[in-house]
C-alpha cells in the first residue's frame, strides 16, 4: 500500500498543503521546525489514529483553528481508498473511508503505517507507558478490533479507580463497597483479553526482532522480549521487583487473585494496582536488560529492530500489502555502517517515506525523490509533487 496524494487543512503549521507521493523512497528535507516532520505524522495518523509526539490531538490542530482535516488517496494494487480524518480540538474526532463513515479506532483496517522516530528509543530506555503504546499501536493495526477493547478497559479502570479514590476518602472498606466486584469482573475480562494479545504479539515478534537487531547492528546480541506482569507480582514502581509466575495456571484465576491480594492496597492508595496498565515489556540485549545496559548505539539498534520487525509481521499477516514506512529524523543519529544497512532494510518495502535536516545523512539509495519543505511550503524534485500554504 503507498499514499498517493496527501493533502492537509489546518493541520499542525500547515493552513493547507498538497503533496503527490509515488512508490519508493521519498525523503522530505528541511530545516528543524519547517514542518516536515508534520507531514510524516499526518501519514501516521492515518492508521494510527494517535501522533507519536503528543498524547491529546489538540496541538494537531492549527492555531486559531477548531478541527484539522487529514485526507489521502491510498491505492493497493489497483484499488484506491479515500480516506479523511477530522481532527477537533475538542470532543470526538470523525473518520470516513470512500464517503462512509467509520471510527476512528477502525483506521487500521485500510491503512497500515510504521513510524520510526528519534522518541523511540523511549521505547529502549524510558518508562513502562512507552513500552505498552509501542505494543498497543501495533495490536490495533494488527487486530483493528482491539482498539475498542482497549478503550473499553480505559473506561473501566476510570471507574474503578473514581470509586476507589472516593473509598479513600470516606474511609470505607471493601464490605462497604458492593459495586467493586463487578468493577473487579468487567477489569478481568477486559484485562485477559488485552495480555492474551500482548503475549501472543510478543511471541510472534521474536524472531523478526532477532533478525532485523542482526541486519541493522551487524551482530547478533541475543535480544529479547517478553511481557512481566502485574497479575503475577510485577510492580512498574519497583525496578527490582520483577518476578516470574509461580505458576502458569489459568489467567482469570491470577489476575482475580492478584485483586484480592492488593485490595487493601488499592484502598488505602485509592488506585487501580493490578491490570495491563501495569505491567512491563522487559526488554534485555545478552540476557541482561536493555534499560540500564546497553549502549546507545544498542539502544538505538533494537529500537529501529523493534519497528522493523513491526512492519515485517504486519506485511506477513495484511491483505493490504506492505505498511508505509517511516523514517523521521533517524539518520542523523547512526553510524556509516548502521545508516547503509538500515536503507538496505527498509529499501524493500513498497513506500518508504525519509525525514531528513541534511539530505546527505540518508544514503543515496534512499534519495529517488526529494520534497523540500520549508515554513509549511512543499518544493518537489525527482518523481513526487507538492503545494502549500
Amino acid at each position: 500500500m503507498i499514499v498517493e496524494r496527501l493533502s492537509l487543512t489546518d493541520f499542525r503549521n500547515y493552513a493547507c498543503a498538497d503533496l503527490e507521493l509515488s512508490s519508493g523512497p521519498t525523503v522530505l528535507v528541511g530545516s528543524n521546525g519547517q514542518g516536515k516532520t508534520n507531514l510524516a505524522e499526518a501519514v501516521a495518523y492515518l492508521a494510527t489514529a494517535g501522533s507519536h509526539r503528543v498524547s491529546s490531538d489538540a496541538p494537531l490542530v492549527r492555531d486559531g483553528a477548531e478541527f484539522a482535516i487529514v485526507r489521502a488517496r491510498l491505492a493497493h494494487g489497483e484499488r484506491r481508498l479515500s480516506v479523511d480524518v477530522q481532527i477537533n480540538r475538542q470532543g470526538s474526532n470523525r473518520a470516513q473511508v470512500n464517503g462512509s463513515t467509520v471510527r476512528t479506532g477502525e483506521l487500521g483496517r485500510y491503512a497500515q503505517v510504521v513510524l520510526f522516530a528519534p522518541e523511540d528509543l523511549q521505547i529502549v530506555r524510558g518508562d513502562p507507558g512507552a513500552r505498552r503504546r509501542f505494543a498497543d499501536q501495533l495490536l490495533v493495526q494488527r487486530y483493528p478490533r482491539l482498539s475498542a477493547t482497549l478503550a473499553d478497559y480505559d473506561r473501566v479502570l476510570k471507574q474503578r479507580g473514581a470509586l476507589l479514590k472516593s473509598a479513600r476518602a470516606r474511609r470505607l472498606g471493601s464490605e462497604a463497597l458492593p459495586t467493586l466486584d463487578v468493577w473487579d469482573d468487567k477489569l478481568v475480562a477486559l484485562g485477559v483479553d488485552i495480555i492474551r494479545a500482548r503475549e501472543a504479539l510478543v511471541r510472534d515478534l521474536a524472531e523478526p526482532i532477532a533478525t532485523a537487531y542482526a541486519a541493522i547492528a551487524g551482530a547478533d546480541h541475543a535480544p529479547d522480549a517478553r511481557w512481566v506482569l502485574s497479575v503475577d507480582g510485577a510492580d512498574p514502581d519497583d525496578e527490582e521487583r520483577i518476578v516470574d509466575p509461580a505458576d502458569t495456571g489459568d489467567l482469570y484465576e491470577r489476575f482475580r487473585r492478584a485483586l484480592r491480594d492488593k485490595r487493601a492496597s488499592e484502598l488505602e492508595r485509592g488506585v487501580n494496582l493490578v491490570g495491563p496498565h501495569r505491567d512491563d515489556l522487559l526488554l534485555s540485549l545478552r540476557g541482561l536488560p536493555a534499560r540500564g545496559y546497553a549502549s546507545h548505539g544498542e539502544s538505538w539498534s533494537l529500537a529501529l529492530a523493534l519497528r522493523i520487525a513491526s512492519a515485517h509481521l504486519l506485511r506477513a499477516e495484511s491483505q493490504l500489502g506492505d505498511p508505509i514506512v517511516i523514517l523521521d529524523d533517524v539518520f542523523a543519529e547512526l553510524d556509516a555502517g548502521r545508516r547503509t544497512r538500515l536503507a538496505d532494510i527498509v529499501g524493500e518495502f513498497e513506500q518508504v517515506i525519509v525525514t531528513a535536516a541534511v539530505e546527505q545523512d540518508v544514503p543515496p539509495a534512499l534519495r529517488v525523490g526529494t520534497v523540500r519543505v520549508e515554513a509549511g511550503t512543499l518544493a518537489a524534485s525527482g518523481p513526487v509533487s507538492g503545494a502549500g500554504s
